[in-house]
């Protein structure tokens, strides 16, 4: 627990300044923490992040997580890049002689596509508004104590147990609760007002669903690949993506509701 706690401290202290400033040290972080997440899913299917598949991979996800203007392009460029790329993944099936397996590609894509546009909204959100991006992570944040606090203190019924064993029904509505009460803080501090209260909080639920459902996909696929954690660059919590999960699965959804102003 003090090496966990201790891995946190150190983690938001370089994260939340970075978060705070925003622009261009913001998209390094994003860059970074999304180049890492291919890296680690990628190796739990034995894909080396320095391999020709890996590589073809990682160049899709920095199309897709870079804007615009720092890829000095139109803005249909990131489509037709990325299906060049699909195109030459499944030619290196041939070139490989099928050790590269039309299933090995599929993985890379979704792979790409899941923690791209993930980070993607991150960086867009941020963009958008401090308060924004701070309201995702305080989400985020929240559901996952209030899941382990209300499943520790009340859990009896397990939520998914072939997926995630220690997780209960009472911890994921505890997690909601908690988001409840992230939403009435914010309301009621102004941060953000261009909602009406139950509009805001009935977001605020939606957001921890898809959180939670966020970690479970994440244990879903290390179940799969009979893996304990994603890595090991945070000592006492697993890889990046044990800690992102949530967050990849919140920020696209928070942008296809009408939330952002």
């Amino acid at each position: 627990m003090f090496v966990r706690t201790i891995s946190a401290i150190v983690f938001l202290i370089l994260f939340i300044p970075i978060v705070i400033y925003g622009e261009l040290p913001v998209l390094i972080l994003v860059g970074f923490l999304a180049a890492v997440c291919l890296y680690e899913i990628l190796k739990m299917n034995r894909i080396h992040i320095f391999s020709i598949p890996g590589i073809i991979s990682l160049i899709a996800l920095a199309i897709i997580v870079l804007p615009n203007k720092y890829l000095f392009v139109v803005k249909d460029f990131q489509f037709e890049a990325i299906v060049v790329l699909a195109i030459l993944a499944l030619s290196f099936t041939v070139l490989s002689k099928n050790r590269f397996t039309f299933v090995d590609m599929g993985f890379c894509v979704i792979s790409v596509l899941y923690i791209g546009f993930g980070f993607m909204y991150f960086y867009e959100i941020r963009e958008t508004g401090l308060e924004y991006i701070a309201f995702a992570l305080l989400i985020v944040w929240g559901t996952d104590t209030g899941a382990y606090l209300f499943g520790r203190l009340l859990g009896r019924h397990k939520l998914w147990p072939q997926i995630s064993p220690n997780k209960t029904i009472e911890g994921a509505l505890g997690g909601i609760i908690t988001a409840v009460a992230v939403g009435i803080i914010f309301f009621g501090a102004g941060w953000i007002v261009h909602l009406e209260l139950w509009l805001l909080l009935l977001y605020a639920i939606i957001l921890s669903i898809f959180g939670q459902l966020g970690d479970l996909v994440e244990s879903a696929l290390k179940r799969h690949f009979d893996v304990k954690d994603s890595g090991s660059l945070m000592p006492g919590h697993g890889g990046l993506l044990d800690r992102f999960d949530s967050l990849i699965f919140v920020l696209p959804i928070m942008s296809i509701l009408p939330f952002l102003l």
